[in-house]
């Protein structure tokens, strides 16, 4: 059994690829939930969305998020009559958090309502939020306090970070299913997410972390810095403003004493041996998965 600690698309392209050389229904994604809002009444869970829909093959890769084939005749009438549009909601996407709200109003977890909709939509992987719980990723920043979509999608994430803070995740507890899928997990991966907005969420969660250092040994993370940038979103950025180095060394000192293996890109390939120094084992590959063979074999390289 494999359980993977997930953000949003690189996880996603990550999950689809390891369905790819094993079976799904070994494999559990445990998912942050720092990035949920409420917007016009509707629980919104981008992560959860974006791994469901990836896995489902309805993601819509011209936007980047939400579903293919899409139509955008409300936000489009919301735009138009003054409304809140800033955070672009899909009229299928929009079915999805309507359903959502619907099923918690009625007193369903949010563990069971994604449970529901893998099965609607054919998902074999386990999707699992870290906690049922309400935790915000909130940003001190230099234009003042914003919330993740506010930064994230309203800025662009083009203001610069002075702080950020899970607010709630004293509270908040990990879920029975995701304490049992890491402790009972023949290997844990990190996914290629962003380390401060995406995972850290998730390990702030209490005992997520302490799992992690006992168990390290079966812990695998794939870097999401390459060359010393991101491929995609804000991660590089964030890094150094926030004291960090911008490069895979950064990421391994990031995660010091959670992580025993590291895989790093072919770009870094001369980042090895520093890296072997600070007491992790490494594995080289590409780590870009625009090209299924590539994302095989970072697959493979996860599971070697």
């Amino acid at each position: 059994m494999i359980t993977v600690l997930s953000g949003g698309v690189g996880a996603a392209r990550l999950l689809r690829a390891l369905c790819d050389v094993t079976d799904p229904e070994e494999i559990t994604a445990v998912v942050n939930v720092g990035d949920d809002l409420v917007l016009h009444g509707l629980t919104i869970c981008p992560d959860l969305d974006t791994i469901n829909y990836t896995l489902a093959g309805l993601n819509n890769e011209e936007t980047g998020w939400g579903i293919v084939a899409e139509s955008w005749r409300v936000n489009e009438e919301l735009a138009a009559i003054g409304g809140e549009s800033w955070f672009q909601l899909g009229d299928r996407d929009l079915a999805t958090h309507l359903y959502r709200t619907q099923r918690l109003g009625e007193g369903a977890t949010k563990t069971e309502v994604t449970r529901e909709l893998s099965a609607r939509w054919g998902v074999r992987v386990r999707v699992l939020p870290v906690t049922n719980d309400v935790i915000a990723t909130e940003f001190d920043t230099e234009i003042g306090r914003l919330s993740f979509q506010e930064y994230f999608v309203r800025h662009h994430h083009g203001v610069r970070v002075n702080a950020v803070e899970v607010v709630g995740v004293d509270l908040a507890r990990p879920t029975d299913e995701v304490l049992d899928a890491m402790t009972s997990a023949e290997r844990i991966v990190i996914a290629p997410s962003n380390p401060i907005i995406s995972i850290d969420p998730i390990l702030q969660v209490r005992g997520v972390r302490e799992i992690l250092e006992r168990r390290r040994d079966v812990v695998v993370a794939v870097s999401p810095i390459i060359d010393g940038a991101a491929l995609k979103g804000p991660a590089d950025r964030l890094l150094g403003e926030l004291g960090h180095e911008v490069s895979s060394a950064g990421v391994v000192d990031f995660y010091r004493g959670l992580v025993g293996t590291w895989v790093i890109d072919e770009a870094d390939r001369e980042l090895e041996a520093s890296l072997r120094e600070r007491g992790v084992d490494v594995r080289v590959t590409t780590t870009i998965m625009a090209r299924s063979e590539d994302a095989r074999r970072l697959a493979a390289a996860v599971l070697a």
